[in-house]
């Protein structure tokens, strides 16, 4: 089938884009559409990634380089299940951002706006930018410039080297009349003594007259070297504001380029639909990813979304984890205010988080006196309320000790993590627990199944952490900004293709265990289930299973151990 799609000089554009598929026999079409940001691809999607990943990536491999070299960078790819005026099924294609240096390729949708389109605006205005720039770097790197602001730096290492030779000077010479007048005191007459208190007061203020002479010589030179690079600065300051307002002004232009269908023909810009969500501008990139376009190209070309999938191709980007051939849901920065948009009207699955019974879970108590509570966590089961989840541990503990004092949840695990948990009843047991977690010495244990096999027997992963920007909640690896994480592993037991495996975690950083686990500079294996780093499956197989820390009233040394539940 061949559809058609317009660009900005208005001349069609014939793209072989919509790639039937073969529905097997028994095969159920979902009756929904897909959540983009937590899901398992339905089977129909599994067909087209694959079709997409044996036909259609191979001829972009001279293009892009995907992995093998030191340069290679993955890139993430979409497929859209979707039915024609015919009710004849098939799916389109899509990949994030450009390959290499270009936005379009054969087979695959075209962007939303080609900024790149030599008869678009974006040419002409990034061509003012570069010339802006250009102007600016050669400014900043011309020889008189820089030979004005070394001279200026040399003249102030000058001044402050004389004046603070003066002030020793000064120092020297106050310290020594001293020592004259004690001694002259005993021995001179009262008018010899005057006539030499006259000649030290002499002394003292030539010194400071020297100084003063001397600092105001250093203020005329300076303010003189001041102004050549003061004349510098105005430029440069001028020609950077210049293109500020430009970029701005180019920025706005683009976003209102970017237009958005959804299945209720509305359209919205990715101005309006940022402003509206968050306030604030769309950060770079967005639009261009995989899932936005898959939408865009059915709704504008009269086809049914039935169901998505995106999936990681080559080598993962630096800090981040992605496997090669993994499914991933969308990201949240960039997509979730667009396909909130773009999804209206579309009978959703629902998410994943929203439709946990966690209701049915049950805490286990396995010791309580006045002070605290040791519970072991349910996996499923928030450890404190969250947007649009009030059943948690907090919650539950609030209802079951009413009369408690102080925050009663010491630390947390996340939603999918279950395990040994500590609960406060008294402020003074929460600070005094609180502090032993601040100190590292609470011995904390976790038990998981890795998603593959680990050939070595134990070891020590330091990589650390920082909140992925662009996809809360997840975490990268990031040596400039991230806070230290630290753990400890131990093989227990190899089977089923799979490592069960003993973390030892050092520091608590969010997600630690998981990124730690899958990230290839730590384990390169995720942990079996984990939907944001690995693949879901029933569950997140981890589990808190070990917990050591001193009663904080009686000091005595508690340990607790779990049964592990897979």
């Amino acid at each position: 089938m061949v559809l058609f799609s317009f660009t900005d000089s208005d001349t069609f554009m014939p793209l072989d884009i919509f790639h039937q598929l073969h529905v097997p026999k028994g095969l159920t079409l979902p009756d929904r559409f897909t959540f983009p940001f937590s899901y398992s691809p339905h089977a129909i999607a599994r067909i087209a990634s694959k079709d997409l990943q044996e036909n259609l990536i191979p001829p972009l491999e001279g293009l892009h380089d995907f992995e093998g070299t030191e340069t290679s960078l993955g890139k993430m790819f979409g497929v859209l299940i979707v039915k024609d005026v015919n009710q004849q099924v098939g799916y389109l294609a899509a990949f994030s951002g450009k390959l290499r240096d270009t936005t379009i390729a054969e087979g695959f949708v075209p962007p939303i706006y080609d900024r790149h389109n030599t008869g678009g605006f974006f040419m002409e205005d990034e061509k003012e930018l570069d010339s802006l720039t250009a102007k600016l770097k050669e400014l900043q790197g011309s020889e008189v410039f820089i030979s004005a602001n070394r001279d200026l730096a040399n003249f102030l290492n000058q001044k402050e080297s004389e004046l603070k030779a003066l002030r020793e000077k000064i120092k020297a010479g106050k310290i020594r009349r001293k020592l004259i007048r004690e001694q002259a005191i005993e021995k001179l007459s009262d008018s010899k003594y005057s006539q030499l208190e006259l000649k030290l007061i002499k002394e003292s203020q030539d010194d400071q007259f020297e100084y003063k002479r001397c600092a105001k010589a250093w203020k005329k030179t300076i303010e003189r070297a001041k102004e050549k690079t003061d004349d510098f600065e105005d430029q440069i300051s001028q020609l950077k504001n210049q293109r500020k307002r430009k970029s701005s002004e180019v920025q706005k232009k683009l976003f209102e380029k970017y237009q958005f269908l959804n299945a209720k023909s509305e359209t919205k810009s990715l101005f309006e639909i940022f402003r509206q969500w968050t306030s604030e501008l769309p950060p770079a990139g967005a639009g261009d990813c995989a899932a936005p376009k898959l939408l865009q190209y059915a709704f504008d070309n009269g086809l049914t979304p039935i169901a998505m999938a995106e999936f990681w191709w080559g080598v993962s980007p630096p800090g981040q984890v992605r496997k090669h051939g993994h499914f991933y849901p969308a990201c949240r920065s960039k997509c979730e205010p667009i396909l909130s948009h773009m999804l209206k009207g579309l009978d959703l699955d629902g998410n994943p988080v929203d439709v946990i019974d966690s209701k049915s879970r049950e805490i286990e108590t396995i010791f309580e006196d006045e002070a605290l509570v040791v519970i072991v966590k349910p996996e499923g089961l928030l450890s404190v309320p969250g947007k649009r989840e009030t059943d948690s541990v907090l919650s539950r503990m609030k209802v079951a000790y009413p009369h408690a004092a102080g925050p009663l949840v010491v630390h947390r695990l996340d939603l999918s993590t279950s395990g040994l948990m500590v609960i406060t009843k008294t402020e003074e047991a929460h600070k005094n627990v609180q502090k032993q977690f601040i100190d590292r010495t609470i011995k904390k244990r976790y038990v998981a199944v890795l998603n593959g096999r680990i050939p070595e027997e134990e070891g020590v992963i330091k990589l650390p952490l920082r909140v992925d920007l662009d996809n809360r909640p997840q975490q990268m690896v990031c040596q400039e900004f991230g806070k230290e994480a630290e753990t400890h592993w131990k093989v227990l037991e190899r089977a089923s293709g799979c490592t069960r495996i003993q973390f030892t975690p050092i520091t608590g950083r969010t997600h630690q265990l998981r990124v730690h686990a899958a990230h290839p500079k730590g384990l390169n294996v995720a942990i079996l289930g984990d939907d944001l780093y690995g693949e879901p499956r029933d569950r997140l197989y981890l589990h808190a299973a070990f917990l050591e820390f001193k009663h904080p009233v009686s000091m005595e040394v508690l340990a607790f151990e779990s049964t592990l539940p897979f």
